[in-house]
């Protein structure tokens, strides 16, 4: 009997791998292909890909295949064939020629976790709709001038409270994350500080960690878990949103030229709605969803570049001194005009906008991008074939020497000569193309913020940390710190 169980199950893995063989030649058949390994069946070869995401260089997955193969190359990950392309010609290709040859391809938890309505899976005029009404707000001068002045308050509320530490550690990735869920509910749903915020951040961070999760929904799941979080973020955000139409329906009707002020992304999209009756209005479930969804990018990648700002001058103590002389003479200028500062004033620091794209390259918050051709596609003479993923891979163009030198070494002085990396497509942290992050000012902004007060108002002792890289970058500690005010330092 056990023979014979044995038997089925050589003859099933057998089977498997023929069938898997047969597939794969056939594709790899077509012109064009890069070369590439699939290794194993099914499980490709993620569990190196995974193995390396562990180490100090995550990049070393693509450097290997990158010297056998070139810089595109075909892979196995997670089941998946893929495409991998750490050129950044190709990887613009890819990001601007969307929705006509690539749509969007995420792991099905994110799948099951942001919906059939997702932004994150959209694509054409829809998506072209939603990311402009999006991205005119947040540049819009009404929110800049009003959003500086929030982001200063979260900053200095959370910092006056290390005033009484003592001895006590400073974790500062959990510090700052308090910081950017205030501001991004303000910035979405304008709620302040109160049960209602505290609610949010309880299910929000109970909601995030299902997002790289094995796809399973029963109860007691991480999946689970995360879909009833959704579901109480969503009776609450929806409330607010139905109360927002009501109001906004109520002034239109009894003085159409007197609500003109779009104070939040709500605003943005229902005002959109009320524009647009002609064409297909976008349903407040909808606007429900796509406002939850938007927390995640500002809450997971924010306070990660953030920590390692705060991790990456700690270790260059002449960067530290240069972005704490040039910050000091901005608070000097304030002090003496009485003036309050501004959004450009705070994006003007030239020095402090280098560290923090010194910080963006070195860290690899948004590693990649996967997306998935709907048909053959060919770019620079690689084939990508109908069906397969590409990943376009930021941290590999970002950490190699033809475009960085030293590329593991924290520089920010190699901005004030390395500006045509930017504009050579090798600079990506915030993606491209028409997904292009419609908040990478707001961001920028933000983090300036929040090292101008933290180095006016403290010098600190970190203490050993390192960053882990897989399956998203963070601390492994939380970056404890111990601070002295300015007017106790050295």
């Amino acid at each position: 009997m056990e023979c014979g169980v044995g038997w089925w199950v050589i003859v099933g893995i057998a089977v498997g791998w023929f069938w898997y063989r047969k597939k794969t030649n056939r594709v790899d058949k077509k012109c064009g292909i890069p070369e590439g390994n699939l290794g194993w069946p099914f499980i490709g070869e993620t569990l190196d890909f995974i193995a390396c995401g562990y180490t100090s260089r995550p990049a070393s997955f693509m450097e290997k295949r990158k010297f056998l193969y070139g810089k595109v190359f075909k892979t196995n990950i997670l089941g998946t064939p893929i495409i991998v392309s750490t050129d950044p010609q190709v990887n613009k290709a890819v990001l601007q020629n969307h929705a006509k040859s690539f749509v969007p391809a995420y792991p099905k938890s994110i799948r099951e976790l942001m919906g059939d309505h997702s932004i994150l899976q959209m694509s054409g005029n829809l998506h072209r709709r939603i990311h402009g009404i999006i991205a005119r707000f947040l540049k819009s001068p009404e929110l800049k001038s009003r959003i500086t002045k929030d982001i200063e308050n979260s900053v200095k509320n959370t910092l006056a409270s290390w005033q009484h530490t003592n001895d006590h550690l400073i974790y500062v990735q959990n510090e700052v994350k308090k910081i950017t869920f205030q501001v991004l509910v303000k910035v979405l749903i304008s709620i302040g500080p109160g049960e209602d915020l505290e609610f949010l951040k309880t299910e929000f961070d109970e909601f995030i960690k299902g997002l790289i999760c094995l796809p399973i929904k029963l109860p007691g799941t991480r999946l689970y878990k995360s879909l009833k979080a959704k579901q109480k973020m969503f009776k609450m955000v929806k409330k607010i949103v139905e109360e927002r139409k009501r109001t906004m329906d109520k002034i239109s009707m009894e003085d159409k030229g007197s609500n003109n002020t779009v104070i939040d992304a709500v605003d943005a999209l229902l005002r959109d709605n009320d524009e647009a009756k002609e064409r297909n209005p976008l349903p407040l479930d909808f606007i429900t969803g796509n406002i939850i969804e938007m927390m995640i990018p500002g809450q997971e990648t924010m306070p990660t570049a953030m920590t390692l700002a705060v991790k990456f001058l700690s270790g260059c103590p002449v960067a530290l001194s240069q972005i704490r002389k040039e910050n000091m003479e901005l608070k000097r200028q304030k002090t003496r005009s009485c003036d309050e500062y501004s959004w450009t004033d705070y994006m003007s620091l030239t020095f402090t906008q280098n560290v923090i794209s010194e910080t963006l390259r070195s860290a690899n918050i948004i590693n990649a991008v996967w997306r998935k051709a709907v048909k053959d596609v060919e770019i620079k003479g690689n084939l990508i074939p109908e069906g397969w993923c590409v990943l376009t891979s930021f941290t590999s163009v970002h950490m190699n020497e033809e475009y960085y030198e030293n590329p593991y070494q924290f520089d920010p002085w190699r901005w004030e000569k390395t500006g045509a990396a930017v504009v050579n497509n090798c600079f990506t942290p915030f993606g491209g193309g028409q997904r292009l992050c419609p908040g990478l000012e707001l961001s920028r902004l933000e983090i300036a913020i929040f090292l101008h007060h933290l180095v006016t108002s403290y010098w600190w002792i970190a203490e050993e940390d390192e960053i882990v890289y897989f399956p998203t970058v963070k601390m492994k500690r939380k970056l404890p710190i111990k601070v002295t005010t300015w007017r106790n330092s050295p």
